[in-house]
């Protein structure tokens, strides 16, 4: 099933009671047109969401830490208690290092939580794979924003990433990411190898959240 990761950031349209809203919209479609969509708010919004609907709710960024003296971090084990059932790890606006990442997959592995890593070339990926996350989303960086899909400017970035990540860690999962709005771009991911995109602006800053998540699906379809 095509998975759909849309990541709130920190926008007006999808903070606080507007992001109960959208990720209330998110399980209308997904129940409607039978695809499996993920949503990502900020850490104060989880336990909120994840009360009110049953599709999964991932944190956009989770520590390699556990309990202790970690004042101002953030914890697998909190999130998971929060309601969380996955994290984003490196995202482009929220950087790590490698070790950094390993940490982190690994604290969320000790929990239960499942990891999406953002990577934004193909070495990266083949490095971020190699700590076997249960996904790497491909987002170049110049493109995230942009509106131009990566799956259009750069493709061979994600048909190289599916042959490295296959060949280094085949249960790996590939997500196309950056520019992601319409759905000739999911489609276009999904052809190049990806099961599924992440995504962010192209429907937080719609004027019509619902219809721009419909047309995504359903123009993908065509």
């Amino acid at each position: 099933m095509t998975l759909i990761v849309l990541n709130f950031k920190t926008y007006r349209e999808s903070t606080g009671s507007e992001a109960l809203r959208l990720a209330e919209i998110c399980e209308d479609i997904s129940r409607d047109y039978s695809v499996q969509i993920v949503v990502v708010p900020q850490v104060a919004d989880i336990q909120t969401i994840s009360k009110a609907v049953k599709i999964p709710v991932y944190a956009q960024h989770v520590d390699g830490v556990g309990y202790g003296g970690f004042t101002g971090h953030v914890t697998a084990a909190s999130l998971k208690a929060a309601g969380a059932v996955g994290s984003l790890i490196n995202h482009s606006e929220r950087r790590l290092k490698l070790a950094d990442i390993e940490a982190s997959i690994s604290a969320c592995s000790l929990v239960g939580l499942k990891t999406i890593v953002c990577t934004n070339n193909v070495a990266t990926t083949r490095a971020s794979a190699a700590l076997e996350p249960d996904y790497v989303a491909v987002e170049p960086p110049e493109l995230i924003g942009s509106g131009i899909p990566v799956s259009k400017a750069n493709p061979l970035v994600i048909s190289q990433s599916v042959d490295a990540v296959k060949r280094i860690a085949p249960k790996v999962g590939v997500l196309c990411g950056a520019g992601i709005t319409h759905g000739e771009d999911l489609r276009s991911a999904l052809q190049l190898g990806s099961v599924g995109v992440l995504l962010a602006s192209g429907i937080i800053k719609a004027k019509d959240q619902r219809k721009a998540l419909e047309d995504l699906v359903t123009g993908a379809r065509k």
